[in-house]
């Protein structure tokens, strides 16, 4: 059984710092990682992935230049420095594995998710 548990949210004021992991157990065949959030009321989005041999990165807009996707090979662990966080930054914010190399940006590709972390961004 390949199970995600994400780590890492809380409360933080605007412009503020926070560091996600993800942490993958069960042995299986990993493409990709990536980070979703979901606001309430709304969609969940693409945030960040990286290809996990290759370690390319891929951003939304959004975040690009205060986010860090990075990942620990041996660890089976995958991590998001966000940094200068802002309010809108505010959603449960979920990882995501594709087994087989799927478009990194659509959450429809990704084959097991966590349970999804709280990140709260104060004004």
């Amino acid at each position: 059984q390949v199970q995600l548990v994400e780590s890492g949210g809380g409360l933080v004021q605007a412009g503020g710092s926070l560091r996600l992991s993800c942490a993958v157990s069960g042995r299986t065949f990993t493409s990709t990682m990536g980070w979703f959030r979901q606001a309430p009321g709304k969609e969940r989005e693409f945030v960040a992935a990286i290809r996990w041999v290759s370690s390319t990165t891929y951003y939304a807009d959004s975040v690009k230049g205060r986010f860090t996707i990075s990942r620990d090979n041996a660890k089976n662990t995958l991590y998001l420095q966000m940094n200068s966080l802002k309010p809108e930054d505010t959603a449960v914010y979920y990882c995501a594995l594709d087994l087989v190399f799927g478009n990194p940006v659509l959450s429809r590709e990704y084959d097991y998710w966590g349970q999804g972390t709280q990140v709260t961004v104060s004004s």
